[in-house]
This record gives structure tokens, sequence and C-alpha cells, in this order.
């Protein structure tokens, strides 16, 4: 457990795992690594992946510049070994190697020192998103996470952060702090999923008709210009 940059000790409830959630609280390489693994899997699989490839290396926490100089081979079998770290344990070692070497060569391997003097939440939020591994919407979550539960609060970090800085809202990972807000994030995420699958679906239905009334356009327009057909200006 550390302290944020509020003064207050950081507690998170995240992986549901106390062990790993405190690696997550006490290191900001742990809680980086984790948000690039949370995609596709639970939220507590992705979160809990820190702490796991911290014990496969023998450690207590994780070191970028360690991992950015080790084998690649070596590495992927830190992830694929059962049970596996990700569902796409080979794509996401190569990824969390890609993120470290960033770091190292970015910021001299402290994670902390992406978000530590950051004066704004928009310089912030170019920062996590020159991340690899870290699109937009990504950037905007952890930066949530940061000024949720971390106490980063460099001035407009909300609103860097969009929808996901919201007070009160249960949208990410950045507003998880026990089982009942859990369960509050995946039903939000649930729910936005099949919205997004209706608005596909719907779009598609549209989308076909629109092709299947003008075929049915063309058709009726050349069929009355055949011989014997009568053209549509008499």
């Amino acid at each position: 457990m550390t302290t944020s940059d509020s003064g207050k000790d950081i507690t998170l409830r995240i992986a549901q795992n106390p062990e790993a959630d405190e690696l997550l609280g006490r290191s900001p390489l742990a809680a980086l690594v984790g948000m690039l693994l949370d995609q596709q899997v639970p939220m507590e699989w992705a979160f809990t992946g820190p702490y796991t490839l911290a014990k496969r290396m023998g450690s207590d926490d994780l070191d970028a510049g360690r991992i950015a100089a080790y084998d690649p081979d070596a590495f992927t079998e830190l992830f694929t070994t059962k049970p596996a770290l990700h569902r796409y344990p080979g794509s996401m070692a190569q990824r969390v190697q890609q993120l470290c070497q960033f770091l190292v060569a970015e910021y001299d391997g402290d994670a902390s020192a992406v978000w530590r003097d950051a004066p704004t939440g928009d310089e912030l939020l170019e920062r996590l998103n020159a991340l690899p591994g870290f699109g937009t919407q990504k950037a905007r979550i952890f930066l949530a996470l940061l000024g949720k539960q971390f106490g980063v609060r460099p001035k407009g970090w909300r609103e860097a952060a969009g929808p996901y800085g919201e007070a009160g809202s249960h949208r990410s990972v950045a507003d998880i702090t026990g089982p009942e807000s859990l369960s509050e994030v995946r039903a939000y995420k649930q729910e936005a999923k099949a919205a997004a699958k209706a608005a596909k679906t719907t779009a598609k239905t549209t989308k076909t008709a629109a092709k299947t009334a003008a075929k049915t356009a063309a058709k009726t327009a050349k069929s009355a210009k055949k011989p014997g057909g009568q053209s549509p200006d008499k």
C-alpha cells in the first residue's frame, strides 16, 4: 500500500485478490500492466496478471528494465504457462515487453514519471495515449483511475478522461472499489455492448433495405424502357 498524491493510503479492490490488489496499489508499473491486459478478459483476470507475472519472475514487484531486457521467448513462456496470464498470452506478452521498453527509453523505466509532473489532464492523456498498447479509450480509463483512486488530479483531469471521469459513474475499472461496484461496472459494460450490437444490427438492416429498394427501383426503370413497356414520362 502506498500513499497517493493527496496524502492518503491507496487501497484498491480491482483484482478482488488482496495480494494482487496490494501490488497494484504500490506499484505504478503493475497498475499500467494491468490496464494494458484489460481487454477481452474479465477485469479481475487482467489486474491479477501483474501479480502472477511478478511471482513467475521470482519477485514481489515488476521492473521495467528487467522486463525490457528479458529474452522474448522466455518472457512469452511466463505468459503461456498454465494458467495463462491472458486469453491471448503470446501477443500480450509482446505488448507488455514493448510497453516496458518504451518506459525505459522515455522515462528511465519509471512508470510513475508518466503522470508525476503532468501539468494538465490533456497533457497526461497525451502521454498515456503514446504508450504502446494504449489507445484513446484505454488512456482515458487509466487517467480516470489515476484521478479517482490514486489522487493524481492535474487540472482538467475529469474533462480529459471524458465520461470515465464523471463522479459517481460505473463505467470502467476506475470505478471499481469492491464486489458491488464490480457488478455495477460489469452490468454497464454488458448493457453498452448490447446497445452497440443492436445499433449495428439496425444499421445493417437499414443499409440492406436501402440496397434492396435501389435495386428494385433500378429494375422497375429498366423494365419500363423495354419494348412494349411504357416510359415513366408517358
